[in-house]
């Protein structure tokens, strides 16, 4: 029996999630969290073989919490799920320690052999990310202006290009509005623009971020 952890600040999706793994048998879900802070608490206090994590969750990002998560729980593995299909995303989550990648527009069997793999150790990636792994082998690393975001910069960047005001991503990070207001500084400066219309334009040059879809994994 494979027990599992869920993070992800939807209902419904963890409510998917949920009953993929009840119908596939062979997996207890032993603890579920919707937000950075409720799921340490619950990686601390519950025994689990995989966590599978949203990138995308309020407080902690992704990325910081896999580190901190690693740090704490070693023998945790870390199977993120996200609606990101972008290769930055994966490579940062991989770097922090993640053993698994999968895109919510999979297949229900793919999540199953996903956290099947990783729970045996191995390293998963959804098609669609190794895809773009693929066809951007011969690219230069860490040339690209947006290579040089910290974690925490590049989820800022994130929400920016999504349209979404400071206010609005201090809240739903927990941090305060001057505090973001530094990092969008910070961004706009390593990013070489002066507004947020050159970061979106460049976002969507370089297709790093995908639109949400339907948040459902089929």
């Amino acid at each position: 029996m494979i027990k599992v952890l869920l993070a992800d600040d939807h209902a419904l999706m963890r409510d998917s999630l949920r009953h993929i793994l009840q119908n596939a048998g062979g997996f207890e879900v032993a603890g579920e969290a919707e937000d950075g802070a409720t799921t340490l608490a619950m990686v601390r206090s519950t025994d689990a073989d995989v966590l599978l994590l949203d990138l995308s969750m309020p407080g902690r990002s992704g990325v910081e919490l896999i580190s901190q998560i690693r740090k704490e729980q070693p023998p945790l593995r870390i199977l993120v799920v996200t609606m990101h299909e972008g290769q930055d995303s994966a490579v940062r989550a991989c770097r922090a320690g993640a053993s698994g990648y999968l895109t919510k527009d999979s297949a229900s069997g793919a999540l199953i052999g996903a956290v099947t793999k990783v729970a045996s150790g191995g390293v998963y990636m959804s098609r669609s990310v190794a895809e773009r792994f693929a066809q951007n082998l011969n690219e230069p690393v860490g040339t690209m202006p947006h290579q040089r975001l910290s974690d925490r910069e590049f989820e800022i960047f994130r929400a920016i290009a999504e349209g979404k005001s400071l206010t609005k991503i201090a809240d739903e990070l927990h941090l305060s509005v001057k505090t973001v207001s530094t990092h969008k500084l910070h961004i706009l400066e390593k990013m070489e623009s002066t507004t947020d219309n050159g970061l979106i334009r460049y976002a969507i040059r370089h297709r790093l971020f995908d639109d949400e879809g339907d948040g459902q994994v089929r």
